[in-house]
């Protein structure tokens, strides 16, 4: 075998490795995903696990950044495809549709942010991936007259995590009854507008 070949299978094996993660993660929770487990469900053999990875929290950590890191960046590309805030709050609302509060990419996320409590590295990395989004969505809303865009963009960023996290417990409205109060939250100001309340 090649040495590119050998690299590639390499590589091949790692994505298996953490797919097996993202699945089991939502299945039976973070603490019970084992090395056994994820080389099963990868179907590779369990010293595999520890080749690629310093350890099974090493790589559910992992795994969950590059499913969070994906998670968000679908709804990134919908804010910066819209003509104005009001249509990017609305897509970017929409596009938190897919997550009800059970199904498998809510419950992972859920399990990352409660792990994260307890491991630094995870806990950093997260916090990494929030920053980048709040920037990106920042830097979007001031292109487009956004007052405080950079406090916007940490609303706007908590409502995403926190619309995830409620509809696991209790639900959340609709987005069309959201939608009216995001606007306003964003609407940039008519011109002469400092976009501050009257006296």
């Amino acid at each position: 075998m090649s040495a590119q070949s050998a690299s590639e299978k390499g590589r091949q094996t790692r994505r298996r490795l953490v797919e097996a993660a993202v699945e089991l993660i939502p299945e039976v929770g973070w603490g019970a995903v084992t090395t056994r487990l994820v080389a099963e469900r990868a179907g590779v053999r369990p010293g595999l696990v520890h080749y690629h990875f310093d350890s099974v929290s090493d790589l559910l950590g992992t795994a969950a950044v590059e499913f969070a890191e994906a998670a968000l960046a679908a709804p990134m590309r919908s804010l910066r495809a819209a003509p104005d805030p009001a249509a990017g709050v609305a897509r970017l609302m929409e596009a938190l549709e897919v997550y009800s509060g059970h199904d498998p990419g809510s419950l992972l996320i859920t399990e990352a942010y409660l792990a994260a409590t307890r491991d630094a590295a995870l806990r950093t990395a997260l916090a990494d991936m929030l920053d980048r989004f709040r920037a990106d969505a920042a830097r979007w809303l001031d292109g487009h007259g956004v007052p405080d865009a950079e406090a916007c963009a940490v609303l706007l960023c908590a409502l995403v995590d926190g619309i995830v996290l409620h509809r696991g417990l209790a639900g959340t409205p609709g987005v069309q009854d959201l939608m009216g109060p995001l606007s306003r939250l964003v609407a940039a100001p008519a011109a002469g507008d400092d976009g501050r309340n009257p006296e």
